[in-house]
């Protein structure tokens, strides 16, 4: 999850006197009550015109240096937390206790202002791609808006909130996390209609301890979860259902096990995609362009929710088959010299990393099989043996090589010399020595998959290739 500093263009269009009585706050006496908002920003750099400007107070910066320059930049007016010194005399502001809760409450009241209901995604893994198909199923019979990137935290999803249309009917909005009650605090300032829990994987064991109080943290998207609401969850995972026995909510289960209200039957992979049939449907192919058997659980869930909405059928197929998913998440490329290359460099966890390499390892028609694999982050105390373990589950007859980058990622390659002969594996430190020699391996025909964290940047590999 991103830690917001930059801001977001939103929708929202009120007066001062009632964005004033939304946050709780008084327009600065020499203002002027019935001066319009057109939209918000935290962020100079995006400001638009006639934009109310939010200045936030983080760790190692203060917008409230910056309202001034807001304003020449064309916002038409500001908010302004009491506790700040020095309040400029010459912009119209309007003061609150604090800005951050301003932000929030605001969305708060303009979300329950709007017609639209909301979808609400959280999980350890799948986010933004369930997020992805949700939406474009969806959309094929409402007006839809989403998250857009990763503003999914406790700043990007109020900022989210204030961009939706007057005339939106569904919102879908997903909900990040790093620790105890940020789901909660997104869920209640959301309130959703319907939510989905992908799944429990480790990300975040380094602060919640274990998968239990990852699975507890995630739960917490139910706070807000209106009376008789829906809550699709992973079914397979008994940190989940053992949750829902005696549920409030209407909870459906999705997985690949026949236990399952929905669970995939005929899957087959293919370098377009995934297809694959579903229970009850038999007779009805659906298709995803995304790889990887993992994301079939992904579009059972998005199946799930839209059949609730009443969605037919022939639109959800019509959506899954349109689906344009978040850059960096299995994204098969065509790179140089007829090198193929699987873009799945956004982020890891080892449930994703395990996946991602079992996904190389069932596709055909390719020559060598080739893992970039960096640190997994944010694991906790077991972290160096998450890392050996997903290179020892590596099969060397279906992957030729396996390149590590990352003091961890030594970790993987010392994993897989388990199974591999030393002359299979290399691990690196530095990245453009990582990528000297795997384009001396790589040739016409081959496909390259690249996975780790975030912070180990490995899309520079994937532009080295492509």
């Amino acid at each position: 999850m991103i830690r917001l500093e930059e801001g977001a263009i939103a929708m929202i269009t009120k007066t001062f006197k009632d964005i004033a009585a939304w946050v709780n706050g008084e327009v600065v006496e020499s203002g002027d009550n019935t001066l319009e908002v057109a939209g918000v920003s935290t962020d100079t750099r995006t400001i638009q015109q006639g934009n109310l400007y939010i200045p936030i107070v983080g760790e190692n910066f203060n917008g409230h240096d910056f309202v001034r320059a807001a304003v020449e930049n064309g916002a038409s007016g500001a908010l302004w937390q009491k506790s700040q010194p020095n309040p400029p005399e010459d912009v119209p502001l309007i003061y609150v206790e604090d800005t951050l809760l301003a932000l929030q409450d605001l969305a708060k009241n303009y979300l329950d202002y709007l017609p639209a209901k909301v979808v609400g995604i959280t999980g350890s893994n799948g986010k933004t791609t369930t997020k992805d198909m949700v939406t474009s199923v969806l959309a094929t019979t409402y007006k839809v808006q989403k998250t857009e990137g990763n503003y999914n935290n406790h700043i990007g999803l109020p900022l989210t909130i204030l961009r939706l249309e007057e005339d939106t009917e569904i919102a879908v909005l997903e909900m990040g996390m790093s620790g105890r009650g940020e789901i909660e605090l997104l869920s209640t300032i959301a309130k959703p209609e319907a939510a989905i829990i992908t799944n429990i994987g480790e990300s975040h064991l380094q602060d919640l301890g274990s998968r239990e109080g990852i699975s507890e943290a995630k739960f917490e998207i139910t706070v807000g979860l209106k009376e008789n609401g829906t809550l699709v969850i992973h079914g397979d995972e008994p940190l989940l259902t053992e949750k829902v026995v005696n549920s409030p909510f209407k909870v459906i289960t999705f997985g690949s096990s026949e236990r399952n209200d929905y669970y995939s039957v005929h899957v087959q992979q293919k370098s377009n995609g995934t297809y694959f049939k579903i229970n009850g449907e038999e007779d009805i192919e659906f298709f995803i362009p995304v790889l990887g058997k993992h994301n079939i659980n992904n579009a059972l869930s998005a199946i799930a929710l839209a059949k609730q909405f009443d969605v037919s059928i022939p639109n959800i197929k019509k959506g899954l088959e349109s689906i344009k998913i978040t850059g960096m998440r299995t994204e098969l490329i065509q790179g140089k010299s007829g090198v193929a290359v699987i873009n799945d460099a956004y982020n890891a966890s080892p449930t994703s990393m395990r996946a991602a390499i079992q996904l190389l390892q069932d596709l055909k028609d390719y020559g060598k099989k080739i893992v970039v694999l960096g640190d997994m982050l944010e694991l906790g105390d077991e972290e160096e043996t998450f890392h050996y373990e997903v290179g020892k589950g590596i099969d060397p007859s279906k992957i030729n090589y396996v390149f590590t980058f990352g003091e961890l990622g030594r970790k993987i390659a010392e994993g897989a010399k388990v199974n591999f002969s030393g002359e299979q594996v290399f691990a690196y430190d530095d990245k453009q020595a990582l990528i000297t020699k795997l384009k001396e391996v790589v040739e016409e025909g081959d496909i390259v998959l690249i996975k780790g964290s975030r912070g180990m940047k490995l899309e520079e590999v994937v532009h080295a290739l492509t």
